[in-house]
């Protein structure tokens, strides 16, 4: 197991009860996988350096989070086609 942090970017629209599912979905895989969550911290709406995908706003969530590291390409590809997310980012800690 590794430790990693994933940064979500979801569309502003959504309301909170529409992020959280979102999110749900997204915890739901790691444990799936056998892996575990250490922390989700949801910061809110913030303005967007630039324009992605017409949006200049989003709702960011991180996850600190510990997988399997042949997990890794599967949750970002999983995420790749979750369609309220508009960008993310998964580090290696």
């Amino acid at each position: 197991m590794r430790k990693y942090e994933l940064v979500m970017i979801a569309r502003p629209d959504l309301d909170e009860n529409a992020l959280s599912e979102v999110v749900n979905k997204v915890t739901n895989w790691i444990n799936e996988s056998g892996g575990q969550i250490e922390k989700v911290d949801q910061w809110g709406k913030r303005k967007l350096a630039y324009p992605i995908r017409k949006q200049t706003e989003g709702q960011y969530v991180q996850v600190n989070l510990n997988i399997p590291p042949t997990f890794a390409p599967q949750l970002e590809r999983n995420l790749r086609y979750l369609e309220p997310i508009i960008r993310f980012l998964v580090v290696q800690v």
